[in-house]
Formats: C-alpha cells, sequence, structure tokens
C-alpha cells in the first residue's frame, strides 16, 4: 500500500492488524500511514467454512495474515496446494487468478491474493454444479489431502 488508507470500523468490530487483533469499543476510524497486514472481521473465514477448494486456500492465506507464527508453515501449505488447485480447475479464469494469486503472496501482497480468491467465489460455485467437473472438492483433497 503506498497510499494512506482510511478504514471505519463498528463498535466491538475487530481488524486483524500485522497478527494483532484490535476491537473497537465504538465506532472508530483508522487511518494506516505505512504498509501493513490486514483483516477486516468480516472477511475472516472459521475453519468450517473452508469447505470448497478456494475456501480452503483462503483460510490458508488467512492464516498467514492472522497467525504470524503460523505463517511459516501456512505459506508452505499454499506452495503445496496451489498445483493441486491448478490441476483441479479447467475454467480458464480460476486458472489465470491462482497465477496472479501465486504472484501476489510472493510478493508479500496477501490481502490483495485474499480479495482475488473471494472474488472466485461465484465461479467456483458454477464449477463445482456443473456436470464437467463433479465432485470437484473430493477430487481436489483426494489428490493431495492438504486442503
Amino acid at each position: 500500500m503506498k497510499n494512506t488508507l482510511k478504514i471505519s470500523l463498528k463498535a466491538n468490530e475487530k481488524i486483524y492488524i500485522n497478527g494483532a487483533v484490535v476491537r473497537v469499543d465504538r465506532k472508530v476510524s483508522l487511518e494506516l500511514l505505512n504498509d501493513v497486514q490486514f483483516l477486516l472481521e468480516s472477511h475472516v473465514l472459521q475453519p468450517e467454512q473452508a469447505s470448497t477448494p478456494l475456501r480452503q486456500l483462503y483460510f490458508i492465506l488467512q492464516v498467514m495474515l492472522v497467525d504470524p507464527v503460523g505463517a511459516v508453515e501456512a505459506r508452505d501449505m499454499f506452495r503445496r496446494s496451489l498445483p493441486l488447485l491448478l490441476a483441479t480447475f479447467d475454467n480458464p479464469e480460476i486458472l489465470s487468478s491462482l497465477k496472479h494469486i501465486d504472484r501476489l503472496v510472493a510478493e508479500d501482497h496477501v490481502y490483495e491474493a485474499l480479495k482475488t480468491i473471494r472474488s472466485l467465489y461465484p465461479l467456483e460455485k458454477r464449477a463445482m454444479a456443473s456436470n464437467d467437473q463433479p465432485q470437484l472438492a473430493e477430487h481436489a483433497i483426494a489428490a493431495g489431502g492438504t486442503f
């Protein structure tokens, strides 16, 4: 992030900044003046919500932001998982985006990678519902079991 970023939070809302969990007690605006890794509470995926291959990838990257202690292991898991996803999908837009996500993570732009993954959820849903790719999640999990 090259410019400042202003974020408005509601009372009792959380934001994860460089691994710290910050909860505000009243409505507040934060201005981030330098490069930080952050995740808004509304974008945090719970483990039980990681029910598709892309949501599982999202969860792995989320760990890199909210748990600096587990970031190295999460990055390794990302490196193992990405080739499995590339082999699982045949949708050109998803494949192109996965390669872009790989570049973003390599450049340490994890928040942008998470935004990109979220934008792919509708495409993944269509791919999983189509007859062309039945049991997509099962195939991905069976291929490596790291999801």
